[in-house]
């Protein structure tokens, strides 16, 4: 099947300008690149007035875990129609891969968030998740081994150090999973057991990617200035000592070491943005191929028990009554608010769990005050409710001034870190991420046009060595998404769909065409990415 697509102003993924020409397909791969390709082809499509560009690549993606769903084209159905081919998964140290056929912690998976439910198995070897996916899902899926799944499946949620045998290993499985496609090392600090891990853990876990040239990608144990990480209320931002910890275990390396998601939970750590920049510069004059990722949203998801902390959700109901502990637990959340710079009018409900709809899409100030309560016991009733398990979207996480700074930083790549919920409030980034990056663009607050489309293809694609992915060249797989650059500029966002998006191909299939989505071939257009 040939498939020649003609007159489009091409993207190539490199970060150069664009020209106008033609792409030649056959069956899965892109055959010709050029202009006036005179090929017979069995379809012909003129594209005359639109752009087109390598499918974009999710730098940062959970999607590993709806990959293996019974039917998972609902949850990348979002993700394809807003131009996303490619899935760079396993993020946070919360990877669906990572333990044995045996291993008696498979419950321990997922950090609380990702469970094995309605999916085809569990798959904790890379290649027995790889055969899994191969051409059962709608995206192309690379995977990251977590390192949280890892040390969950040999110790459970242990607190504290592990023992020798243990961390030989858990080693053990992270090296396994190199060995057999991962394309690297996921850390998520700031999830069980992950939080539990010390310094020089972590380091041998680097020296893992550094042997095999792989990635480290790394979720800070804080992402602002205040968290439950760290005792001290007061000194040095929490989200700085975070990244310090990140700078002693990559000093003196040449590591691969990814920092996810760059936000600044709460106003007060809006301030750390300039000294981010320059710990990421200054490691990159040291030696270390350090690199981060944004999404292109203010807002954030989390668990209902951001602010809560653990020695509260541990007690009995009866210990939660007591006023002494009623007290303690204010006083601290009123001091976390201070100096985060937020407070419950910045907490809206996402979901409390069936019955509570009643709760979603408002904030926890407003539930108060339909309710007569206090702020403070409006929120304990909802993590009540929810079993301490609801979710919540709340910031802001970013600004409009600090994306665009970000946007136009070489060492900055593109990402949703978004995942299709079963209910309640779902997160925006699921619609129209990457189109916001593009209408940025054309607005001018954006980097320029080709440096953003090789930000959510080419760079992403180098980053994690996806071979023959992320550019428009001769023998690159045909994943190619189309978009009008007018539409772009005039639509308005944050509508719950995306918008500007013309056609999509994934390896040669075309499974979007303006409004249609194509479902049946979905199911089977996307590959397994193992990387050598």
């Amino acid at each position: 099947m040939k498939t020649l697509l003609k007159n489009g102003k091409i993207y190539d993924g490199s970060g150069k300008e664009p020209f106008i020409g033609d792409v030649l397909i056959e069956n899965d791969r892109i055959t010709k690149v050029g202009e006036n390709i005179s090929d017979e082809a069995d379809k012909v499509i003129d594209l005359t007035g639109l752009s087109v560009s390598s499918g974009f690549i999710d730098g940062h993606s959970h999607n590993d875990w709806f990959a293996i769903k019974n039917d998972p084209v609902p949850y990348f159905e979002p993700f394809i129609r807003q131009g996303i081919t490619t899935f760079v998964t396993g993020n946070c140290g919360l990877s669906t891969v990572g333990f044995d056929k045996d291993c008696p912690n498979v419950d321990k998976m997922g950090g609380g968030l990702f469970f094995f439910k309605d999916t085809t198995g569990k798959y904790g070897e890379v290649e027995d998740y790889f055969s899994a996916v191969d051409k059962r899902c709608p995206g192309n899926i690379a995977v990251l081994v977590g390192h949280g799944s890892a040390r969950a499946a040999v110790s459970g949620y242990k607190n504290g150090k592990l023992t020798e045998s243990e961390e030989k290993e858990m080693l053990g499985i992270l090296e396994k999973a190199l060995q057999q496609g991962a394309c690297g090392i996921s850390l998520g600090l700031m999830y069980e057991p992950g939080l539990y891990s010390d310094i020089n853990e972590l380091k041998k876990v680097a020296r893992l990617c550094i042997k095999y040239n792989k990635p480290l990608t790394v979720h800070p144990r804080a992402c602002s200035a205040i968290s439950m990480a760290y005792p001290q209320l007061l000194g040095r931002s929490h989200l700085l000592r975070a990244l310090d910890e990140l700078v002693e275990i990559a000093k003196g390396t040449n590591l691969k070491l990814q920092y996810s998601h760059a936000i600044f939970v709460g106003k007060r750590s809006l301030k750390d943005k300039d000294e981010f920049v320059r710990i990421i510069k200054k490691l990159r004059e040291d030696g270390v191929d350090a690199g981060f990722d944004i999404y292109d949203e203010c807002l954030g998801v989390s668990v209902i028990t951001v602010v809560l902390p653990t020695w509260y959700q541990g007690m009995s109901v009866e210990e939660r009554k007591k006023p002494i502990n009623r007290i303690k637990l204010s006083a601290l959340i009123k001091a976390t608010a201070l100096l985060l710079g937020f407070n419950f009018n910045d907490i809206q409900i996402a979901y409390i769990g069936e019955g509570y709809e009643k709760y979603e899409g408002k904030t926890v100030h407003q539930i108060a005050k339909e309710e007569g309560l206090s702020d403070l016991n409006a929120y304990l009733k909802l993590c009540e409710l929810s079993d301490f398990k609801g979710r919540v979207n709340m910031g802001p996480y970013s600004t409009p001034e600090i994306i665009s700074e970000f946007s136009h930083n070489d060492n900055c790549t593109y990402m949703t870190d978004a995942w299709v919920e079963e209910h309640g409030i779902q997160n925006p980034a699921i619609y129209d991420c990457y189109p916001k990056f593009l209408r940025d663009s054309l607005l001018g607050t954006g980097d320029t046009m080709a440096k953003t489309v090789r930000k959510m293809t080419g760079a992403i694609a180098d980053r994690f060595m996806i071979k023959d992915r992320g550019y428009v060249r001769e023998g690159c797989f045909a994943d190619l998404t189309v978009f009008d650059e007018s539409e772009l500029r005039k639509a308005t966002p944050d509508r719950t769909c995306s918008f500007g998006i013309d056609k999509v191909f994934v390896n040669g299939e075309m499974l979007v065409d303006g409004e249609s989505f194509d479902a049946e071939k979905a199911a089977k257009a996307g590959r397994a990415l193992p990387i050598a």
